[in-house]
């Protein structure tokens, strides 16, 4: 069966995460940065955790999971160490129709994380449908070093000079096909040429 490669718009969305651990803590730092509002169900939970909780960027209820706790809830990440528990977050999320994904669980889960390159607001993701981690991992750090760090620069400068485009007169057309010529390879390396030349000492021409 193939998966849909989706990116979810999350913000003020509630997520539920179940465990409060190192796994848990780096799920929920993902959340944080697309904004979403984190409710973390756990007994215990790591100082940064709980340090998050502290400065009120999540809601932390110190407990068990109960099946009521998955009330109003976008998504659902079950990220403890036992079995028994992430299985009965996915079962209580599956009768609820969310999303849930259970860390390392293939079984019980309805969704992966991928493996993901971020430059800005460039994000590239890998899945292998859970069939190699590894492989995703791999892939993964080829494409860092393929798509460098100048890329998130030029994101930001392809997106204004879009909206300039877009605010003007222009034929349609004629916009599209320039927006495509500014995305190609050969812009990005006059781009690259650009931002890297060393500025010149005063006097010189």
């Amino acid at each position: 069966m193939s998966l849909f490669p989706i990116f979810v718009k999350l913000q003020h969305r509630l997520v539920v995460v179940v465990g409060g651990g190192v796994v848990a803590e780096g799920k929920i730092t993902g959340l944080l940065d697309a904004g979403a509002r984190v409710r973390l169900i756990a007994p215990v939970a790591t100082q940064k955790i709980a340090d998050l909780a502290e400065s009120k960027k999540l809601e932390w209820w110190a407990k068990q999971f109960e099946p009521a706790d998955l009330e109003g809830a976008h998504l659902v990440i079950a990220a403890t160490s036992s079995p028994g528990v992430n299985e009965a977050v996915y079962l209580e999320a599956e009768a609820r129709h969310i999303l849930c994904n259970a860390v390392d669980d293939i079984d019980n889960c309805h969704f992966y994380y991928g493996a993901v390159v971020q430059r800005g607001d460039l994000q590239i993701a890998i899945s292998t449908n859970g069939k190699s981690p590894a492989l995703a991992q791999r892939v993964r750090k080829e494409l860092e070093l393929q798509y460098s760090e100048e890329y998130a620069l030029w994101l930001e400068w392809l997106g204004a000079t879009r909206e300039l485009l877009r605010a003007g007169d222009g034929d349609v057309e004629e916009n599209k096909a320039r927006l495509h010529h500014l995305a190609s390879r050969e812009m990005f390396e006059r781009f690259l040429r650009e931002t890297r030349r060393e500025p010149r000492p005063q006097g010189v021409a």
